[in-house]
């Protein structure tokens, strides 16, 4: 390769990089958290009683997930947490039911930071 191409590689993945650093997700403006809302899965489950606190290096929550037609599961889940932007990033969610007949994996996220709970959008 001649070493203007290799020259125009590297100029093309640092801008790339600068790029990704640039598209950092701004958390602070994520909507607040409440403690109902529709389930990110989706099929009118409505999640109640989400309230994650950070204990050690996880944020946990208790929660219900309410069918249309009134069926209420108990669970529980368990998120990786990371230092970001000055607050702590609740991310990598698994859930499991509290009876242990169901678990899974959530792309929701939780940012805590000066007491205050945000939302992945």
């Amino acid at each position: 390769m001649h070493k203007f191409m290799i020259a125009r590689i590297v100029s093309i993945l640092l801008g790339l990089a600068a790029q990704g650093v640039a598209a950092q997700e701004k958390y602070e403006s994520w909507a607040p958290l409440q403690p109902e809302f529709e389930s990110t899965g989706g099929g009118g489950i409505m999640i109640g009683g989400y309230d994650p606190v950070i204990v050690g290096d996880k944020c946990v929550t208790k929660f219900t997930a309410t069918e249309p037609g009134g069926k209420v599961h108990y669970n529980i889940v368990e998120f990786e947490t990371v230092a970001v932007q000055g607050g702590i990033l609740c991310t990598n969610g698994k859930w499991r039911a509290e009876d242990g007949s169901m678990a899974g994996t959530t792309p929701f996220r939780v940012f805590v930071k000066d007491g205050v709970r945000r939302r992945s959008p």
